[in-house]
């Protein structure tokens, strides 16, 4: 059995590790790499017999992913090593957003090291049927899905929304369940959190984090683009807006 390839997560975390040494490779025997090496044969993302194999994210493999790393950055002078497209697209968000990237990376790590994300099952939608997954990786998705999926959660937000005589409508398109359903959609609506991956990982989840969402705004929210985050609601409602006003007069209904 051969070591699967490299995962969003555990890219992420390279690419951390290289920035912090300003885009320089590590050796194999330096303490950081093999602090790396143990970290993602711990991560809870590939099949037990895959963790066990004496190759798999040893830090021979964790060296040579740091020196593609290096090497393929737009700031390197000298002949790249060969990598894949994800290594690169990687390379290219931390290029494009290196501290929202790194902050991802800790709150990684923060998961991990806390075993919180050691508990917490696979979820559905975590990855799209390709395997596809958020820039920030799968182990914050699974994250937020799993609280999204909290009922005790969900049924808070629901109990603040009637105090105060919000509808249960959707916050992009302005679905009501129950206008539509009658009694059979009574009090049902999606939440979707509304901030970035790399904060609403670690920190407690907040009534204020989360928004009403139907069905299918909340799956537009979490579907899966190369090299991009899932949307807020804001964004969603955003890129709606921005469709419609480019159709012919008529051809879609106003959001």
């Amino acid at each position: 059995m051969r070591s699967p390839a490299w995962t969003q997560d555990e890219l992420i975390l390279a690419c951390a590790l290289v920035a912090s040494n300003e885009w320089r490779e590590y050796r194999t025997a330096d303490p950081q790499v093999q602090d790396l090496s143990n970290l993602l044969r711990s991560l809870p993302l590939h099949p037990q017999e895959a963790r066990t194999l004496p190759q798999f994210r040893s830090p021979d493999s964790v060296s040579r992913k740091t020196a593609d790393i290096a090497s393929n950055h737009p700031d390197y002078t000298g002949k790249p090593t060969r990598c894949g497209e994800p290594t690169r697209r990687m390379i290219a968000a931390f290029v494009a957003h290196e501290a929202e990237m790194l902050a991802v990376a800790r709150a990684i790590e923060e998961g991990i090291g806390s075993g919180e994300l050691h508990r917490i099952e696979p979820q559905p939608d975590e990855a799209d049927d390709e395997g596809n997954t958020a820039l920030e990786g799968r182990l914050l998705a699974r994250w937020v899905i799993a609280r999204e999926r909290n009922p005790r959660l969900r049924h808070r937000k629901i109990d603040q929304a009637r105090s105060v005589g919000a509808p249960l409508e959707c916050a992009v398109c302005g679905f009501d369940f129950e206008r539509v359903y009658g009694p059979r959609g009574a009090g049902y609506v999606e939440v979707h959190h509304v901030l970035p991956l790399h904060i609403s990982g670690p920190r407690e989840t907040k009534l204020d984090d989360l928004a009403f969402l139907c069905a299918n705004c909340h799956r537009m929210c979490h579907r899966t683009r190369s090299g991009r985050s899932w949307l807020t609601p804001e964004a969603l409602q955003t890129e709606m807006r921005s469709f419609r006003r480019k159709q012919p007069s008529g051809a879609v209904s106003s959001l």
